[in-house]
């Protein structure tokens, strides 16, 4: 310690002497350094500042709030999106404050399967969802078929995936504690007694050979769409729950991407699920175990291609 002790003096005299105090006023203890603000706040700053600059350039963290990505993306995963795959633009800073700006830094077209996060023409929010059609494409959609240059996009057969919460927050249900809105039969129960959906799936392969699951609900609104010619410099972008997405296909006045998209409105590319939420548990500690999904850390997101 560098702090000095203020002690009173005394001199050893003879013996029998007695002991006298050397100075009648004791010796002033130095004052403790006071606190530099000045350079706590140069340090926070700095920190700030680089936490910011790592968001803006390399990776940030984001999180899922909703179902349009079932079945590879639950609500509540909380995942890494790289932000140097395609280049810079001005809605790669953590916050979305800067004008419209034409073009990208250092830039490059996404590849068709990409799972993208985007920011919709006219807003701040960010979406996530899958890359299907680039610069130059032809796309339409027929009976939920997307159909790219002429050429069917390869569709496996129906099948089905028992999964809990339905990927998401549970909603409260009378008997089960649980919402599935999948249809009639769709809410089971597992052989634990837990509450699951039972969701239709279907294989999609995109031309160069990468597939993932999409979620197939039956006819809906998005399942006919175009044909349109993507604009040079736009993508076309799709959520994997095709049925239950705003997307490129859904007008930008009802929540949507509104068409193709320019491309400087993609922030990043999807990497890696770091965790996940559940939406259960409380505050009680003894719930908290329940808070988090398993086996979802380090899932990849990107698609897999056929060999």
């Amino acid at each position: 310690m560098s702090e000095d002790l203020a002690l009173d003096t005394e001199e050893i005299g003879e013996p029998g002497e007695t002991n006298a105090p050397a100075s009648d006023a004791a010796t002033p203890a130095a004052k403790r350094p006071g606190t530099d603000w000045a350079s706590e706040l140069r340090g926070i700053f700095w920190l700030i500042l680089a936490v910011l600059g790592f968001h803006t350039f390399v990776a940030k963290p984001f999180y899922i709030p909703s179902e349009s990505m079932l079945p590879g993306l639950l609500v509540g995963d909380q995942l890494v999106v790289s932000k140097y795959p395609y280049g810079w633009s001005f809605v790669s800073p953590t916050f979305h404050l800067l004008p419209f700006v034409h073009g990208r830094l250092l830039g490059r077209l996404p590849e068709r399967g990409d799972v993208v996060i985007v920011t919709p023409p006219g807003t701040k929010t960010d979406y996530i969802k899958r890359l299907i059609g680039l610069p130059g494409d032809r796309i339409e959609v027929r009976g939920g078929t997307v159909i790219l240059n002429g050429v069917a996009v390869k569709r496996g057969p129906l099948h089905y995936v028992d999964m809990p919460y339905y990927g998401g927050m549970p909603q409260p249900a009378p008997e089960t504690g649980l919402t599935c809105d999948l249809g009639e039969g769709a809410l089971r129960t597992a052989p634990d007694g837990s509450a699951i959906c039972h969701m239709p799936l279907v294989t999609e392969t995109l031309p160069n050979g990468r597939h993932y699951e999409t979620v197939e609900l039956g006819v809906s609104a998005g399942d006919t769409y175009g044909p349109i010619v993507i604009p040079p410099d736009h993508v076309f972008m799709m959520g994997d729950n095709r049925d239950r997405s705003a997307d490129s296909r859904v007008p930008l006045d009802q929540g949507g991407l509104g068409g193709p998209v320019p491309w400087e409105y993609l922030g990043g590319r999807a990497e890696f699920i770091t965790f996940s939420k559940t939406g259960l548990g409380s505050w009680n500690p003894l719930s908290w175990g329940q808070s988090f999904r398993g086996g979802r850390a380090g899932t990849s997101l990107h698609a897999t291609r056929e060999k």
